[in-house]
């Protein structure tokens, strides 16, 4: 092997581990991993499914309490998640430190072709694994203040928005919501409920319910690519 030809040798070497670890990153992402997760389980119309079996539908968002309002935003929405990082320097490095992340839910409804599924989340004991897309974003920095709407939002965590020299802090922030309305996907072990009363207003006297069960959580989703072929 000529001298040229070993001098690459390196090069390629640090190519190719480049390229499987982006690889890598990019196979095992929370995104990637949901999707396959999902890409097992059937969907499968309401009438077809049976008691704790593992199942998964996709609907309409519809709130069974007054809608969450989200913080930035202000859109009505059964579920959001936000995220506040500010970027921390350290000689010539610098990365981004979370100072808040929140997750807030109410249960709510999926309309599967014009019936109601009930989905439950639940803190105590979280139920859940969730991938919102993270479609509301914005910022601040040296040369770039903070919008009004920004501003409120961080005042109300008690952050602020300038250093002690005054100058404003790199701070940037994402929201990923479900929309009252907006076509998602749930998976969940199957539970069929009876009313002991007729509840007005609804023509069953069941209703599907999607739940978590032993290590099974419930999962929820607003990615596209997740919902149910509409051809």
């Amino acid at each position: 092997m000529t001298a040229l030809a070993l001098s690459f040798v390196p090069v390629l070497l640090v190519v190719s581990i480049g390229l499987i670890i982006g690889l890598a990153f990019y196979y095992f992402s929370p995104k990637k991993v949901m999707l396959r997760t999902l890409a097992k389980i059937p969907h499968k119309t309401l009438g077809s499914i049976r008691n704790n079996e593992l199942v998964k539908i996709s609907g309409k968002a519809l709130h069974a309490k007054e809608p969450l309002k989200a913080p930035l935003s202000k859109r009505d929405c059964v579920f959001y998640s936000i995220t506040i990082e500010q970027e921390k320097s350290s000689g010539k490095h610098s990365h981004w430190k979370t100072l808040i992340k929140e997750e807030q839910f109410h249960e709510f409804f999926v309309d599967h072709r014009g019936e109601m599924v009930m989905i439950k989340p639940s803190h105590t004991s979280k139920n859940y694994v969730t991938y919102l897309v993270s479609d509301k974003k914005t910022n601040s920095g040296t040369f770039n203040d903070p919008t009004p709407e920004f501003e409120a939002l961080l005042k109300r965590y008690n952050i602020d928005s300038t250093n002690f020299f005054g100058f404003n802090k790199q701070l940037r922030y994402s929201e990923g919501i479900i929309e009252v309305g907006e076509h998602i996907t749930v998976s969940g072990v199957a539970k069929w409920k009876s009313f002991n009363e007729p509840i007005e207003g609804f023509p069953y006297s069941k209703i599907l319910s999607l739940e978590n069960e032993g290590k099974q959580k419930l999962i929820i989703t607003d990615l596209p690519e997740a919902l149910e072929s509409r051809s």
